[in-house]
């Protein structure tokens, strides 16, 4: 059987940022957390500016634009607050998610099917500027064909269901959740979008999710963030690379 094409990975460093406002000092640094990413062989770097600055702050982003080589993938909110960050750093990406002050994390994808005209008016400037746009969406039909209409270049489907139902250990729920984001990815990709997938991700999750041959980038961060406690940072991303390239072949 031929191999599939190299799956990127995208590391969030967000909860590294996490740990050092818990204590309101300067370590440990997202910064240097994207250096190890970097030389373990993360393709990309992901960082989620929260309305509320929660754990990345806008000095991380400005120091993450100074020092990496890698992409970096801004994800944040669609507001004029966010959108003028985006257009001052003129990032590789940004990815839009909803975003409730009150969740602990994304709970869900997008609303772009009911939001066509505002969503379009807010991408605009910003594919204007050459920074590729993607959305953090559901496997619903209309929720990708509505991303195509306002020309994203990206989709990032959402697999935080699917990781539920498996560490939940409801296998047929999983099993139809994994089915449902196959057929996604196999529409996204005819409508010309490229196809991402992540959150809930873990060694024991990723696989079936690396394997769907649509799907070209995988956005993992709490997990490899919380694995680095007992295995190291760069090792925890070498073993999630290790899976993903296995599920490839």
């Amino acid at each position: 059987m031929k191999a599939l094409d190299k799956l990127r990975l995208g590391v969030n460093i967000d909860h590294v940022a996490t740990v050092r406002n818990a204590r309101g000092s300067t370590y440990p640094d997202p910064v240097r957390a994207a250096e190890i990413a970097e030389a373990a062989g993360a393709d990309g770097i992901t960082a989620h500016l929260r309305e509320d600055r929660r754990h990345i702050s806008d000095e991380d982003i400005d120091r993450l634009m100074a020092a990496l080589t890698l992409p970096l993938n801004l994800e944040m909110a669609a507001t004029d607050e966010m959108q003028a960050i985006a257009l001052r750093h003129i990032p590789h990406a940004v990815c839009i998610v909803p975003e409730n002050r009150q969740e602990v994390t994304t709970e869900g994808g997008l609303e772009v099917a009911r939001q066509e005209n505002r969503l379009g008016d807010f991408i605009a400037p910003l594919r204007e500027a050459g920074i590729r746009v993607s959305l953090f969406i559901g496997h619903e039909p209309e929720q990708i064909e509505a991303a195509a209409r306002i020309g994203a270049a990206v989709v990032e489907l959402h697999t935080g269901a699917y990781c539920d139902f498996h560490h939940a250990g409801e296998i047929a729920r999983r099993d139809a959740e994994l089915e449902r984001l196959t057929k996604g990815a196999a529409l996204a990709r005819r409508l010309g979008l490229e196809v991402h997938a992540g959150h809930g991700l873990t060694y024991d999750t990723v696989q079936p999710v690396a394997a769907v041959p649509e799907v070209r980038e995988l956005n993992i961060g709490h997990f490899l963030i919380g694995e680095a406690i007992f295995r190291g940072l760069e090792n925890a991303i070498t073993e999630m690379r290790r899976l993903m390239g296995e599920a490839r072949k």
